[in-house]
């Protein structure tokens, strides 16, 4: 079985690219060193490789199931692989000291989880949720939630989710009718409906921590009418509390999850004299939507790693395949009694892997640095702390969704280079492909993605996101264009593809149509990202610099494909953006 990620690739972007060891000699992480972080990969790979990546196939094939007693059934491998998660102390990793965590930097910890996360998505999504709903609590709540829910959390007691979706309303989270009412004594009751929900019931830890949306009363309409509350499986003093499992979503992927239909209140339990689940407020009323954003964007990054690292364990494991696999002659060979050369030695199979490597180590570049701008934003004040934060809300949905895009096309490409192997369940990169297709839908479909980015991030502020997004890029090319060779004729494509991304935007909104502007906003987000990535590969190969050796050369070849094969893309999308063309506003649903 193939490594499911590359450690000297994430070696050489920590620390030869982003200088993580550097954040040492910050007051918040000063207790750590380069050596600190070397022992967390070292024994993230080791757990991932051995208890984690060992039962995902299994987990695939043994989907979770509904016992006669009501409760969930999954293999005793995801147990015992959670157990040894937080025995480890992984699950504590960012968290700050005062609540019982290690205090790493996020980009460590974020770096950490891709190897379980590429090793399985499905059981990796436990402590995925946990964290960000911890981390959601830590800032909003107060100290007695914080003592009463997170800190069993970060010791791996209580796991958590997020309750957003409902069956009449995904996305639209205006739509939602689940409502939360004041029971007299600080608590509420909850009554409503919850879909999709990922680890929404299980017997893998003493409690399960819900963060649910709702509507209290005297809310406006709309989202602005939404309060978040924390409502527990089990209450504080260990009475089951009015949540109940009414079934079972069955999905393509990630199929060792568990993903459920959750009512609150519907009377299968009684805590309380009062109908409803008992749920306890946090922050204030009517604020929960913003709250819970908290949680969306760190999950949307966490998704783009997900992405990534799925897509990087098809890449290595195609790779692998290619290299022993043997298949044809070269084409100047005409002897058909020679023997077979492996496919890899054929140019159009190192294209795909080529490509595959091209997406799958600048999605994991991107989101490292994204990763790294919540240390920076956490540990700096003032204008730097703005313009990291203005920097972070625009590449979000570009870290979301580009990964989940073209990381899925990886894993597609992989199982091309299989071939006929390729779809059949005895090897694993078909399966990578069916946990990866989730993801382009999971928090947030590129749709969402791409009216946020054009409609809200880069005309945010009076455009100071898309102001800040092209200064951090010139300021790449500038150096490119200074170091000279590849890099310098690199830099003068991409500093034409900015021009041309900053005349667009302006041109989408001097319409004076929002329905026109946005109305291809998916193919702006695309393009863009486009844009962004070749940034990352030109940091990448500035990086690199004069290093010599295999891995060196394999950066510059992926950055050169990049360049060549993935950026001229961008032209005709913009040309499509410059049109203002409106063939999907103007046609008629009885078209169809």
């Amino acid at each position: 079985m193939a490594a499911p990620l590359s450690r000297r690739d994430i070696d050489f972007l920590l620390f030869e690219w982003l200088d993580v060891a550097a954040l040492t000699t910050r007051e918040r992480f000063t207790e750590h060193s380069r050596e600190t972080f070397d022992d967390v990969l070292d024994l993230s790979a080791d757990i991932a490789t051995k208890m984690f990546a060992t039962h995902n196939k299994k987990g695939d094939q043994n989907e979770p199931y509904i016992g006669d007693d009501g409760k969930v059934v999954l293999i005793d491998e995801v147990q015992a692989a959670l157990d040894e998660f937080t025995k480890s102390g992984l699950m504590a990793g960012s968290f700050d000291e005062s609540v019982g965590g290690l205090q790493l930097p996020n980009v460590i910890g974020k770096a950490a989880l891709a190897w379980f996360q590429a090793a399985n998505p499905s059981s990796s999504t436990y402590p995925f949720l946990t964290i960000g709903n911890a981390n959601l609590l830590i800032e909003y709540g107060t100290p007695e939630q914080i003592d009463t829910w997170v800190r069993p959390m970060v010791e791996g007691r209580f796991y958590g989710t997020m309750c957003l979706s409902e069956p009449q309303a995904g996305s639209s989270l205006a739509d939602i009718t689940t409502k939360a009412i004041p029971a007299g004594d600080g608590s509420y009751r909850v009554t409503g409906t919850k879909m999709w929900i990922s680890a929404g019931e299980h017997e893998l830890s003493e409690n399960i921590v819900h963060l649910v949306l709702a509507k209290t009363p005297g809310g406006p309409p709309g989202v602005k009418g939404i309060s978040l509350l924390i409502v527990p499986k089990y209450l504080a003093d260990g009475t089951r509390n009015d949540v109940a499992l009414v079934g079972l979503n069955h999905k393509m992927g990630n199929r060792g999850t568990t993903n459920t239909l959750l009512n609150f209140g519907d009377g299968t339990h009684t805590p309380a004299d009062e109908k409803g689940a008992v749920g306890y407020l946090v922050g204030e009323e009517h604020h929960g939507l913003m709250y819970m954003f908290h949680m969306m964007n760190e999950a949307r990054i966490g998704v783009g790693f997900l992405a990534t690292a799925i897509g990087y364990a098809g890449y290595l494991a195609s790779l692998e395949y290619a290299k022993v696999r043997t298949q044809g002659r070269p084409l100047d060979n005409k002897d058909p009694s020679s023997p077979a050369v492996p496919i890899i030695d054929h140019a159009d199979v190192r294209r795909m892997l080529l490509a595959q490597k091209s997406y799958v180590e600048g999605a994991l570049a991107l989101t490292l640095y994204c990763a790294q701008l919540v240390d920076d934003e956490q540990t700096t004040t003032g204008a730097d702390r703005d313009r990291t934060h203005l920097l972070l809300e625009v590449l979000t949905p570009i870290a979301k969704s580009w990964p989940s895009q073209w990381c899925l096309e990886a894993n597609s490409l992989a199982i091309q280079v299989l071939g006929g192997y390729g779809y059949t369940k005895e090897f694993d990169v078909e399966q990578y492909y069916r946990d990866n297709r989730l993801n382009p839908i999971h928090e947030g479909a590129h749709g969402i993605h791409g009216l946020d980015l054009l409609g809200r991030k880069v005309v945010m502020q009076d455009g100071a996101g898309l102001k800040l997004l092209v200064e951090t890029i010139t300021a790449t090319i500038d150096r490119a264009e200074a170091a000279g060779a590849d890099a310098a004729t690199y830099a003068a494509d991409l500093r034409r593809a900015v021009d041309r991304l900053t005349e667009v935007t302006v041109a989408l909104w001097s319409v004076g149509d929002p329905a026109t502007t946005l109305a291809n906003s998916t193919v702006y987000l695309e393009a863009t990202g486009h844009v962004v990535l070749a940034w990352i590969w030109l940091e990448q190969l500035l990086a690199v610099g004069e290093s010599t050796g295999d891995f060196y050369d394999g950066k510059r070849a992926a950055a050169q494909y990049f360049f060549r094969y993935e950026l001229p893309k961008t032209g005709p999308q913009f040309d499509l953006l410059a049109s203002l063309d409106r063939t999907t506003l103007d046609l008629e649903p009885s078209w169809f």
